[in-house]
């Protein structure tokens, strides 16, 4: 079994092991901003096959793409949302196709970082999968996850990276129905850098242990 090394613990050793933060400058923080909420993806993971299930996503911002279709229309472009069936392997059934989760994107004022980590271009998968399985994502969600954002990621030398996903639930509200015995939400924000920056200790989620009903959503936006 991989062991996965705490965040917190990271943080505290990373002027040891010159991961995050070595050398780093004063320039605090990102500002605020119009930018795009990126592939939020939403996995379904009932106890039993062939259950209905239904989402309702309500956005504080504007929605622009999902895929598939929503079968539940809104008369605005914030909210909507699917009435699909799914199994306990999480496929999911929905317009006589089968589907590994459901999409959305959209845009909205991203709060910016203020607290997180810096980690360099050659540390950010080792930081992405240890970072992802104590959020509670299993493998194959973390593969889904690095394999869309790391090469994007690869293009600085520098990203500054938090999981702080309180704004984003305040402004991403996910109604699920049957109601869910476990949901897990994670949310990145991540901006490019040349050189370190020096960040606030962010605080950590406690990641519930799966157990019934599972709904697991993630996605991220990335500050210019």
């Amino acid at each position: 079994m991989k062991k996965h090394i705490g965040i917190v613990a990271r943080l505290l050793a990373c002027s040891i092991v010159g991961m995050m933060l070595v050398g780093c400058s004063n320039d605090g923080g990102t500002a605020d901003g119009n930018y795009s909420i990126k592939k939020p993806v939403i996995y379904l993971y009932p106890e039993k096959d062939d259950t209905d299930v239904t989402v309702n996503i309500k956005f504080d911002g504007k929605l622009e793409t999902v895929y598939p279709d929503f079968s539940i229309k809104s008369s605005d472009s914030k909210s909507g949302g699917w009435k699909v069936k799914a199994d306990k392997d999480g496929t999911i059934h929905a317009y006589d196709r089968e589907y590994n989760y459901l999409f959305w994107e959209g845009t909205y004022n991203v709060k910016g970082i203020q607290s997180g980590y810096c980690v360099a271009r050659e540390d950010t998968k080792d930081f992405l999968e240890d970072s992802l399985a104590e959020l509670g994502l299993t493998d194959k969600e973390s593969a889904d996850f690095i394999t869309y954002w790391l090469p994007y990621m690869n293009k600085h030398k520098y990203n500054l990276i938090s999981f702080n996903t309180t704004a984003y639930r305040q402004m991403s509200e996910l109604n699920v129905t049957p109601k869910p015995d476990t949901i897990i939400r994670v949310f990145m924000t991540y901006k490019g850098v040349d050189k370190p920056v020096d960040l606030g200790i962010e605080p950590v989620d406690i990641t519930p242990i799966r157990h019934g009903f599972t709904v697991v959503e993630w996605g991220g936006t990335e500050i210019n």
